[in-house]
């Protein structure tokens, strides 16, 4: 038996036997650890080679709404899907294989989709108790239908049918906590909402709905924006003026509340304004207009994927009328900058000069510390005409781009929110047509001459100016010069392009919390012009053609000069109304407010003056006074009442100076103490009025806009039956033009408009009572 164990331990065993026995007690882990590897590494290979093989790929399973293989033949709309592809290795009727890949946001994947697998739901949400609302919806699902089938081949396919929705008839939470979702795999669908409410002062199915959001917005639970993968969302509200006269009154106060937190839930979706209308008045036209708007959104989100570009704050979730980034804006606006650091500065100091502009840094900086701020004006005028004697190689290879698009200066302007249009116009949204959008209030052009501020286009065909005014808005960024030194672009590529460049931020637009849908629609059709962005536009060789191309759209002239430039004033052709910029009343002050270039710049300033007497009875002509304190208006009205009593325009506008609240303006030694109240202003109108009659002079105080720290002195020929008349007919300024020519004959009383409005005259305040004044909070204002 002893013996038997001693051959199973191995004692009669083979010595090589014994050996490898061995070898694995001394080395199995490293041969196990080899081996594991091994096996791994063939894994992974078989798992590539099947990632290689082709697989049917799914874009998503969030749709909800649609039917398979269901064909509405008589509607032309097909919504049968392509059938999914399969490999020869899927088993039929077995599992798919899906090819895994990130989830992209729904805008951002829609282009990079092949077209049959994506798709676009518009459903359509109402609620009604008379049955006006659901006929109206049923209506605007047709017609929407019937456009939608319209569009390009490309598109077509992309649009299913719209759906209506009775809010009484839907649950809430698969609608309004998240966007629809579907079962079937074959679509991947996005959807675009569009709610038409009618407001009630009674408990219906729109408070429950209103509740509905508010809590959803609330709940901690749930994302603040649970709808932002919405393509996008627009309301349309219905109301009675007969029993809410005014928005201020309730006149579809419920639409207005769906489409606020409507804002909010989506992520600032708003694809269009809030339309409003009244079945009893408007309705048909309102709706007209929104559904026109909502298709050209439908068609531009179909071909990028996105709802366009918008305005900073643009729909803003935290809503609405609260905006709290600064405002930039021209002709009256409020523009705050940072101070520029020290660092900045030196870094701008060293580098090359390209443009004259650069001058006044140049002299600044070359000041002792003490003196930088303390506004005194150079000693003499320069006149850049006889700077230099030698002919650079610049001059000898040709005219230079005035703002080149690599230029600083281009950078500056577009960062001001400039569109540059060549290489030296411009055209810039004002703040005063954003408030008319929006219906806060036009700017007193509208009070004073009837110009809708949402229809007008700012813009300039010359960036550079002749002067460099203390209260200029643009210290250090637009060209100067007193001869026109650069490269000509043609008139109709300057007028093409503004347009272009003043429609695309209107569209930008659409989005901003209560812009108003019908003033959105009026915006896309300009009807006014105004040459005083910045720059002077006389200064364009070729003014007069592109004037007439202005007034051959019927889009009206309102040209600003800073009587500078004697013979262009002279040549100029008929323009809507003519005004020339007086800063100041005497040599010495013009020289210290305006800082002119041209040596001879009182000579040039008191032609002006001749010439604008010249035209009175041949167009409407504007004095212009910009209010400084401590620069041009103590002492200085008698100076003011011999010029009026030189030039006797047909009209005096007396504005306060709006502070820029820039460094460079602090350079030029302005401050926030140089902005007269409207008081004063007021108190200096009634003074030069006064000076005015002493004269004997037929002058009187007309209107006034004491939002815009503006008031407009008239001229007796304005004032019929004892009725200021201030306004311009514009249809008949271009009858007469048609008529008669530029150069005809006629006077600005065959043009001259309706009464001026009761709430626009001397003493009423001159705001639009249909608007409604709000703070920068968007806090009702009481006036």
């Amino acid at each position: 038996m002893a013996g038997r164990w001693d051959a199973q331990l191995g004692g009669d065993k083979p010595l090589g036997e014994i050996e490898i026995l061995q070898l694995w007690h001394d080395h199995r882990l490293p041969i196990l650890g080899i081996t594991a590897s091994i096996g791994l590494v063939i894994w992974l290979c078989l798992l590539s080679y099947r990632a290689r093989e082709p697989a049917a790929y799914v874009p998503g399973d969030d749709t909800s709404s649609i039917k398979p293989a269901a064909t509405n033949s008589a509607a032309g709309w097909e919504e049968k899907a392509t059938p999914l592809k399969t490999t020869p290795k899927d088993p039929v009727g077995g599992p798919r294989r899906i090819k895994g890949e990130l989830r992209k946001p729904n805008g951002a994947r829609v282009l990079s989709e092949p077209a049959h697998e994506r798709r676009i739901q518009v459903l359509v949400f109402y609620s009604s108790l008379t049955g006006t609302t659901e006929r109206t919806a049923n209506g605007f699902s047709h017609t929407l239908t019937t456009s939608l089938q319209e569009q390009p081949a490309e598109l077509r396919g992309i649009f299913l049918k719209p759906q209506v929705l009775d809010l009484t008839q839907i649950d809430y939470d698969e609608y309004f906590i998240n966007p629809p979702k579907t079962a079937d795999s074959r679509f991947s669908v996005d959807h675009f909402y569009l709610i038409l409410l009618p407001s009630y002062n009674i408990d219906t199915i729109n408070d429950n709905l209103l509740e509905h959001l508010k809590e959803t917005h609330h709940d901690f639970r749930i994302d603040t924006a649970p709808l932002s993968g919405l393509l996008g969302y627009s309301v349309f509200g219905l109301g009675d003026r007969e029993g809410w006269p005014s928005e201020e009154d309730g006149f579809c106060f419920q639409a207005k509340e769906v489409d606020k937190w409507m804002a909010k839930l989506t992520g600032r979706k708003r694809a269009y304004p809030l339309g409003m209308g009244d079945p009893k008045r408007d309705l048909e036209q309102r709706l007209d207009e929104w559904t026109t708007g909502v298709k050209d959104v439908l068609a531009l989100v179909a071909t990028t994927g996105s709802l366009g570009d918008g305005v900073a704050g643009s729909g803003n979730a935290i809503e609405s009328d609260y905006e709290d980034e600064p405002e930039e804006v021209d002709d009256d606006e409020v523009i705050i900058e940072e101070p520029i650091t020290q660092k900045k500065q030196k870094k701008t100091n060293g580098g090359n000069i390209d443009d004259v502009e650069d001058l006044g840094r140049i002299m600044k900086a070359s000041q002792p510390e003490n003196e930088g701020t303390n506004g005194a004006a150079p000693p003499i005028a320069i006149d850049f005409t006889t700077y230099g004697k030698k002919t650079s190689k610049k001059t000898l290879q040709g005219p230079k781009e005035m703002v080149p698009k690599n230029s600083p200066t281009y950078n500056s302007l577009t960062k001001q929110g400039y569109s540059i249009v060549g290489s030296h116009s411009g055209v810039k949204i004002c703040r005063w047509t954003k408030s008319a959008l929006r219906g806060r209030g036009s700017c007193y052009k509208f009070s004073f001459y009837g110009i809708n501020s949402h229809q007008c286009m700012e813009t300039t065909p010359s960036l550079s100016c002749s002067n460099k005014c203390v209260f200029c808005w643009r210290h250090g960024t637009n060209p100067v010069g007193t001869t026109w030194r650069w490269v000509v672009d043609p008139p109709d590529v300057i007028f093409n392009g503004v347009k272009a460049g003043h429609y695309q931020k209107i569209k930008m637009m659409r989005g901003v919390p209560g812009v108003r849908a019908e003033r959105f629609a009026e915006a896309m059709r300009i009807r006014h012009c105004a040459l005083s962005l910045v720059g002077e536009p006389i200064f364009y060789p070729h003014i007069n053609e592109f004037l007439a191309m202005l007034h051959g759209e019927r889009i009206s002239s309102f040209l600003v000069c800073n009587a500078q430039h004697p013979d262009q004033l002279a040549a100029l052709k008929a323009v809507t109304q003519l005004y020339v910029s007086i800063d100041a009343s005497n040599k010495e002050s013009l020289r210290k407010i305006d800082r002119p270039l041209h040596r001879d710049f009182w000579e040039r300033f008191q032609r002006c003056l001749d010439i604008l007497r010249e035209k009175r009875f041949k167009q409407r002509t504007v004095f212009r006074l910009t209010l400084v304190k401590g620069f041009n208006v103590e002492d200085e009205v008698d100076g003011y009442a011999d010029l009026v009593e030189r030039g006797l325009p047909c009209f005096v506008e007396i504005k306060g100076v709006t502070y820029c609240g820039t460094s460079t303006s602090a350079g030029a030694g302005l401050s926030m103490a140089n902005v007269p109240f409207y008081a004063e202003v007021s108190e200096f109108v009634t003074a030069l009025d006064n000076k005015l009659r002493e004269r004997g002079l037929a002058y009187g105080i007309a209107a006034e806009h004491a939002h815009s720290c503006c008031v407009l002195i008239a001229s007796e020929r304005f004032r019929v039956g004892g009725k200021w008349h201030t306004q311009i007919d514009y249809q008949r300024f271009f009858e007469l033009l048609e008529e008669r020519g530029a150069d005809g004959d006629w006077t600005p009383e065959d043009y001259m408009g309706p009464e001026t409005p009761e709430w626009a005259t001397w003493g009423n305040g001159g705001f639009d009572p249909r608007d409604e004044r709000v703070d920068r909070k968007g806090r009702k204002i009481e006036r």
